[in-house]
């Protein structure tokens, strides 16, 4: 028998040694308590269970010492046994104080002290372990606590009876429950009424009126104040109805009037939301015959406090979880402190949780097996060091697990509980969820953490998976583009299930195209992208040709991958499980595949995510499909099925981008028919949409396939011309397209001649952006129609200095106008035969500060584009009106002035109104203005007809101004009733050396005179003209002979010249 002594864990004297039970059998025995180990088959063996005894024993003592419950042993007189750091603070003394001392040296209250002895008492009596609610003082505060106490009898080492006792501190349990009780008091005697949802229920006429907090408590409006009584019943929850309806008909069936109604139910808000509602009410009134005829009440919003009765159920639930847990925690408290070593050894390795214990001191670490087998290792691997921890966390967790624990040991946090990811001995990590407590030493301070690791794996695995598929449907919800979207779908599953590698591919007719695969060789995807799909095309192939999900599980020897496992084997692809992509409507759009590197078939989990994984591609995918469609419409023109103007717009930037880069030139043409207008207006819209029809084929004849047609909108068409190597091709285009659109074509049985103008740009000379180029061929189309229509022009810098003339014009003759800044002139207009001076023509112009002298023909052009032309004309017929009635103010004699008006101004129905108001504001006579138009308008339809007839009528002389210059009918001038032609300048400056513009003058005044007009001759600027017009007869005359234009004032000195 070995001599050597040992400590024992339980008398921690040191009387334990190792004894031979019988042959070749060991153990150790503790001669002060008898504690006894296993025996054994070796006198080491024996030995190293009783270390592990030991530990196990101290680490149970450790846990009875550090846990916040009271644990204590009383003997049959009540005396302390033994009691841990929680009841000695409770008595604020110590737990070897304890010892041999009953309650009552602690407890001045002595009906505490004898309730508890007697309990002691009774509870060893029945032999059974009992659960008993006491309350106790605490010696410190003396505040009165409550307590719920397990209480377990058990016989001593010699046999004596002793009681093992667990409380837990309920005080605050208690309180609540008290509290509760009150308020429920409180709500019982409050007002009946007062303040709550009124109701007074009238039985005869069946209708139930209610005050506003009724309606307010049930979101109701005020028509809901007075309705019958079915409507109240609709407001009930359906399952409460019955209960409702029967507590009323209780208290309406009593004859006594002693039955009142109250009743706890639910009612259904105006919004779908349920409320908890106290319902009371009583009978005021009854007939004759004692029935009751008129019943009031009100109702009370209680759903706050059903909430807090739920939670208060849900707390007493929680206690007797709790209870439950003190029951077992007695039990295994005491198998720890009782039972032998083996027994205690297996109820630690049925524990789920790891357990692990590092003295901070010496960085030691105790592991035990269940920790070391949640990541893969036996119980006899792993060093007990903190260095093997620390290589098992990942490292991107390791700062802020050891930040935590470093604030726990020196105190800035109350809890240790941290979620860290571990290294498995596979190579994968588990998620660990790790607690702790620490002990604290005499100086207080940590020497140990005490802990435990839960494996939350799948828990953690599930959230990530959740968080990350709604950021891909926030994703899909933003529009990003489809291939981020496959990319992280793919990332989403391959996550889950490592080594596994996805892929999407779109359908497009019988083509497979790639859409995301962000795992696979780019080569194989290269190899994939384009295949036709077929009923033997591997797995996704097969799977968007049949609609049908496809489970390979060895390409190597599946036939359906005969053809395309050269690709996939030598990037180590061997199983591939393929399901359809389809949109709501279940059409094939797609295919999503998983692979392995290993052959091998879905288990329940992979199988499930193929589904839900080809779902959510569908969701992009369909909205993918969608977009093209919906691209598609607004791409096309829908009259002439050329390209739009959006797609005219991203074709132009894709070509810049592409030229740019490659250094090409290319050629944009702009192209504008002439005079579409009048066909629409004189022929009707939808004429003009069949020419326009008609343009759109006849471009595509002129122009190559490749040529990029567009028409933008109204009569506006573009051409992107390609790779142009000089102005010539694009000349030749613009010219076939001339040549084309002129081709005649007949519409409601008239034939029309279209005719178009083109302007030429080139990139990058012309511009190198969208907007420079635009701009460019659309100044150049400006100038062709300058130059006559009908032709083409290309593009100069010059072109845009004009085109930004144009614009500065445009800009100050607004502000010109409207603050009128312009001016009138006037040409004295005198009668040939006799020379005296017998009118003026009113002259417009605009002498700018930055600008300078602005010509008519440009300022007036402008007004015309901006649609200031009719104030501008309004302007100056107020202006002449006024200038006469100064002129007879003056004591002149009356003069007849000319205005010219613009031919879409004549028409305006608002000029004879502007017209009459100013010749009633000055007190001008009609006769003293003369309008003068181009001979644009002397055309046969009705409106100008009405226009010379109304203004005829109101007294106005009528002039057509440069007569001989257009190309109106002589025959139409008869329709039209005016006074005046004027012959244009142009036949005058030929008068004398032309032949024919002699005849041609003279055949115009003798056919004026015939038809009763009165002539006159523009731009007489030599008396040789003079009396050669006098010999032939010209009514008037007006020209730098007689006078250049002049201001106003100088009217008066030619009067009296």
């Amino acid at each position: 028998m070995s001599q050597a002594k040992l400590t024992c864990p339980f008398c921690h004297q040191a009387e334990s040694q190792v004894q031979t039970v019988e042959e070749h059998r060991y153990q150790v025995s503790c001669q002060h308590c008898q504690a006894t180990s296993p025996a054994v088959d070796s006198e080491d063996l024996a030995l190293q269970l009783w270390n592990r005894f030991h530990q196990e024993v101290s680490l149970s003592k450790l846990v009875v010492n550090e846990s916040p419950d009271i644990i204590m042993v009383k003997d049959w007189d009540g005396q302390f046994l033994l009691g841990n750091p929680a009841l000695a603070q409770h008595y604020n003394t110590t737990p070897e104080q304890l010892i041999g001392r009953d309650d009552g040296h602690f407890n001045s209250n002595r009906a505490q002290v004898d309730f508890y002895l007697e309990n002691v008492r009774e509870v060893i009596r029945s032999g059974k372990s009992q659960q008993v609610e006491e309350t106790s003082t605490d010696s410190v505060t003396g505040e009165i606590k409550h307590y719920l106490s397990v209480k377990k009898p058990f016989l001593g080492p010699s046999g004596e009876p002793q009681l093992l006792i667990i409380a837990k501190d309920v005080t605050e349990l208690k309180d609540a429950y008290h509290e509760l009780q009150e308020r429920e008091n409180r709500y019982s005697y409050a007002m009946n009424i007062a303040g709550e949802g009124i109701w007074d229920w009238d039985i005869g006429n069946n209708t139930v009126t209610h005050n506003m907090r009724w309606c307010q408590i049930l979101g109701l409006d005020n028509s809901a104040l007075q309705h019958p009584v079915e409507d109240f019943v609709g407001l009930l929850h359906p399952d409460d109805r019955p209960s409702v309806m029967a507590a009323l008909d209780k208290m309406l069936a009593d004859p006594t009037g002693n039955e009142t109604y109250a009743h706890e139910h639910r009612m259904v808000r105006a919004d779908g939301e349920t409320l908890w509602i106290l319902d009371r009410g009583e009978i005021v009134e009854r007939d004759e015959q004692g029935k009751p005829v008129r019943v009031v009440g009100a109702i009370r919003d209680i759903t706050e406090s059903k909430q807090f009765e739920l939670r208060l159920k849900q707390t007493q639930q929680e206690l007797s979880r709790l209870n439950m847990r003190l029951q077992n925690t007695v039990k295994e408290q005491t198998d720890q402190l009782f039972r032998n070593e083996e027994r205690f050894a297996l109820a630690m390795r049925s524990a789920n949780d790891g357990l692990w214990d590092w003295d901070l001191s010496t960085d030691q670490v105790y592991y035990s097996p269940r920790w070391k087998s949640m990541l893969g290792y036996n119980a006899d691997e792993l060093d007990p060091t903190f260095d093997t921890w620390s290589s098992l966390v990942h490292p991107e967790d390791m700062a802020q697990v050891r930040k935590k624990a470093a604030h726990y040991v020196t105190g800035k946090l109350d809890s240790f509980e941290v979620e860290m990811r571990m290294r498995h001995k596979d190579g994968n990590y588990l998620f660990i969820r790790s607690r702790a407590f620490k002990l604290i030493d005499a100086e207080g301070r940590a020497t140990r953490l005490i802990g435990t690791h839960v494996d939350i794996t799948d828990k953690k695995r599930s959230e990530i998976f959740d968080k990350q598929t709604t950021k891909i449907l926030e994703m899909i919800a933003k529009g990003e583009s489809a291939s981020e979207i496959y990319d992280q779908i793919a990332l989403l599953y391959e996550s889950r299930h490592p080594g596994m590698r996805c892929s999407m591919l779109e359908l497009e007719g019988d083509t497979l195209l790639h859409g995301g695969a962000p795992s696979l060789p780019q080569v194989y995807c290269e190899a994939v992208n384009g295949l036709k799909n077929g009923p033997e095309v591997g797995s996704c192939g097969t799977s968007t040709y049949t609609g049908k999900r496809v489970i390979v599980e060895d390409i190597h020897t599946d036939p359906k991958w005969a053809e395309l496992k050269q690709y996939a084997l030598p990037h180590g692809l061997r199983s591939c499980w393929s399901e359809p992509i389809k949109n709501s409507s279940g059409l094939v759009l797609g295919a999503f595949g998983m692979y392995y590197n290993h052959a091998a078939t879905p288990n329940e989990e992979e199988l499930n995510d193929l589904q839900s994984a080809a779902r959510l591609a569908g969701i992009i995918m369909e909205r993918e499909h969608n977009h093209k469609r919906m691209r598609e419409l607004a791409y096309r023109d829908a009259l002439t099925g050329l390209a739009s103007r959006d797609y005219f717009h991203l074709s132009l930037e894709e070509q810049l981008q592409r030229s740019e880069h490659g250094q090409h030139r290319f050629s944009l043409l702009y192209l504008d028919l002439d005079n579409f207008k009048t066909v629409n207006d004189s022929l009707g819209h939808d004429v003009g949409d069949q020419l326009l029809q008609e343009i759109g084929r006849r471009l595509k004849q002129a122009c190559c396939e490749t040529d990029f047609i567009a028409r933008l909108g109204g009569d506006e068409f573009c051409i992107i011309l390609h790779d142009i190597v000089d102005d010539y091709y694009s000349a030749k285009v613009a010219e076939r397209c001339l040549s084309f659109i002129a081709e005649p074509y007949l519409l409601k049985g008239r034939e029309i001649i279209p005719s178009c103008s083109i302007g030429i740009a080139h990139f990058p000379a012309d511009g190198d952006n969208l907007q420079a180029l635009i701009k460019a061929a659309d100044t150049a189309l400006y100038e062709a129609k300058d130059q006559g229509k009908s032709r083409y022009a290309f593009y100069k810098t010059e072109l845009t200095d004009k085109a930004e003339y144009q614009l500065q014009l445009e800009l100050y003759l607004r502000e010109s106008i409207q603050q009128q800044q312009l001016s009138l002139i006037y040409q004295p207009k005198m009668d040939i035969q006799t020379g005296h001076l017998v009118g003026v023509e009113a002259l417009l112009r605009w002498q700018h500060p930055q600008l300078g002298e602005v010509a008519p023909s440009d300022f007036i052009r402008v007004a015309e584009n901006i649609g200031m032309i009719k104030s501008l004309t309004e302007w100056v017929i107020q202006t002449v009106c006024n200038q006469l009635a100064s002129w007879k103010q003056q004591g002149l004699a009356p003069i007849q002035a000319a205005i010219n008006v613009h031919p879409n101004h004549f028409l305006d129905q608002d000029l004879i109104s502007s017209l009459e108001s100013s010749l009633n504001d000055t007190g001008i006579s009609p006769a003293e203005l003369e309008l003068e138009v181009t001979e644009t308008v002397v055309q046969t339809n009705i409106e100008n007809l009405s226009a010379f007839q109304r203004l005829k009528a109101l007294g106005i002389s009528l002039a057509i101004d440069d007569f001989g210059s257009g190309y109106s009918s002589f025959a139409s001038l008869k329709h039209m009733n005016i006074d005046v032609l004027k012959i244009d300048k142009h036949f005058i400056d030929d008068i004398l050396n032309d032949r024919k513009a002699q005849l041609l003058v003279g055949s115009m005044i003798e056919m004026g005179h015939n038809l009763g007009y009165k002539i006159v001759a523009e731009g007489i600027e030599t008396p040789e003209q003079h009396e050669l017009l006098k010999e032939l007869n010209c009514d008037l005359g007006q020209g730098y002979l007689f006078s250049e234009p002049v201001v106003a004032s100088e009217i008066s000195r030619l009067f009296s010249r």
